[in-house]
């Protein structure tokens, strides 16, 4: 699952319309590892990444819509991949749902964390109850965190209290992968294809 923005208010994503950068208009999209994950597993897994609603301005209640809708193509066993607001909307499901399917592998990347101890990545209603969370290694098989020390957008601090309350989680880091917009992720693909 991809990521996306989350504002706690409507004017805070107002004023970030207003102030960001904007990405060149003309250029390439550029290719990213989440474009290829397909064919570098290959044919034996089937891949699901389904578009959720509103990335822009992301709210919890309509990606848990949208996800529940996909549920009659989920099967035990499955590996979920959230990938930074993606990452912290599978461990908030999680967390507080329970599911008709037996959840195999999670793999959390570049997931923020709401804290007021950390800086603040603007994850809007996307928050997360701690003593719920610590409890989600009893709800999925295999947790893994990966996170990159250069992090631009979610900083590697944010990974440190996912794993201070997801006791059995393994923490994978990185040094040079920054929020994981690279070409390729050969260490994710082969962590899928050992689980």
């Amino acid at each position: 699952m991809h990521g996306g923005d989350a504002y706690a208010t409507h004017d805070a994503f107002l004023d970030d319309l207003k102030n960001r950068t904007l990405r060149d208009p003309y250029g390439e999209g550029g290719v990213r590892w989440a474009d290829t994950l397909r064919s570098e597993l290959g044919e034996e897994y089937e891949i699901f990444t389904p578009q959720m609603p509103n990335k822009q301005n992301a709210a919890y209640e309509e990606w848990k819509i949208w996800f529940e809708r996909h549920f009659e193509y989920l099967r035990d066993g499955v590996t979920l991949v959230g990938w930074s607001l993606g990452g912290i909307f599978f461990a908030k499901y999680l967390s507080e749902n329970e599911v008709p399917f037996k959840v195999g592998s999670l793999y959390m990347l570049a997931a923020p964390f709401h804290s007021e101890d950390l800086h603040d990545v603007g994850c809007g209603d996307f928050v997360l109850d701690p003593e719920l969370l610590a409890k989600l290694p009893e709800k999925v098989r295999e947790i893994v965190l990966m996170h990159s020390k250069d992090d631009f957008v979610v900083p590697y601090d944010h990974a440190l209290v996912y794993q201070t309350l997801l006791l059995t989680a393994e923490l994978v880091t990185f040094e040079d992968k920054n929020h994981f917009l690279v070409e390729e992720f050969p260490e994710l693909t082969a962590m899928i294809k050992k689980s």
